[in-house]
């Protein structure tokens, strides 16, 4: 099932939103909703259909019914107390609901303003409680979400303002500075600068924009729809997202990066750097760093 559903969803972005991608979804999303919900299935194909209703709503889905549907699928297992859970703690079965939570999310960026409104008054106060989770990606996902739904809330001209603001920022500062011992450092380094960039978006509305680089071509994340939708693709793609976005024209699209570039051979050979030119720039690197750590160990030695 958890395969099955990951072929889904790796079809689903083949065939694009064209009339076959919405007859595939159509299809299937009884059956992924009902792999989802069932609370007697393997957690590895809850989170796997997760996943798929999620991309596939977002690309084939051509009626609105089936969007807000598939939100509130979604949402009712990485709420507290979902019925997906049967009213189990979000810190329990934290892959799941970083599935659900990351559709979720994703979904939110093609919604109409009219429905976003709804999604704010309903939803907004079951975002905070996932901060508090024991898994490092889930506190993190939850963060770049709310964030997510600040920016979205600006975009339709609602205020979000109010009381619990002031509660919610003081707990993104801890978020911001933990430094307990008894979690990973590279988790505590990881959380630590996301939930910067978190607090400095809600308290000043400026996002940390990005440069992704695939080929001859870039492109920017400068938002943080834009940042959801490139991560749950890149989630999907893994490595293979630098050649989807030089070639897939779905994805092509999404982001507006016009249709794929056509390169003679010529082109191509100049854009590859030669072996000798990376011997160079890694040589000149090496030594780079050598002289910067040399550094460092002298004033150490000083110290001591």
């Amino acid at each position: 099932q958890a395969l099955a559903g990951t072929v889904l969803t790796l079809l689903c972005l083949q065939m694009g939103s064209g009339p076959e991608g919405e007859e595939v979804f159509r299809s299937l999303k009884p059956l992924l909703v009902s792999v989802l919900m069932d609370s007697t299935a393997s957690p590895s194909a809850r989170q796997s259909c997760a996943t798929a209703l999620g991309m596939c709503c977002y690309i084939a889905a051509a009626e609105f019914e089936d969007l807000v549907s598939c939100l509130s699928c979604l949402e009712s297992i990485f709420s507290p107390g979902g019925a997906g859970e049967g009213g189990s703690a979000p810190t329990h079965h934290g892959p799941l609901h970083c599935s659900a939570l990351q559709s979720w999310s994703l979904l939110l960026t093609i919604c109409p303003p009219s429905h976003i409104k709804s999604i704010l008054d309903n939803c907004w106060l079951k975002l905070p409680p996932l901060l508090s989770s024991s898994s490092v990606a889930l506190r993190i996902l939850a963060g770049e979400t709310i964030a997510l739904v600040f920016e979205l809330a600006q975009d339709v001209e609602e205020d979000l303002c109010h009381q619990d603001t002031e509660l919610l920022c003081a707990q993104l500062k801890v978020l911001a500075t933990e430094s307990n011992k008894y979690r990973a450092k590279m988790d505590r380094r990881k959380q630590r600068s996301i939930f910067r960039d978190i607090l400095h978006f809600l308290e000043s509305g400026e996002y940390q924009e990005e440069t992704i680089r695939f080929g001859l071509e870039c492109m920017y994340l400068d938002s943080w729809a834009r940042q959801r939708t490139y991560q749950a693709f890149k989630e999907v793609l893994g490595s293979g997202i630098h050649h989807h976005l030089q070639n897939n024209e779905l994805l092509r699209e999404i982001f507006g990066l016009g249709p794929p570039l056509v390169l003679d051979a010529a082109a191509l050979k100049a854009s590859k750097v030669s072996r000798f030119e990376k011997h160079l720039y890694n040589s000149a690197a090496f030594k780079a760093r050598t002289k910067a750590r040399s550094r460092v160990r002298d004033k150490r030695a000083d110290v001591l």
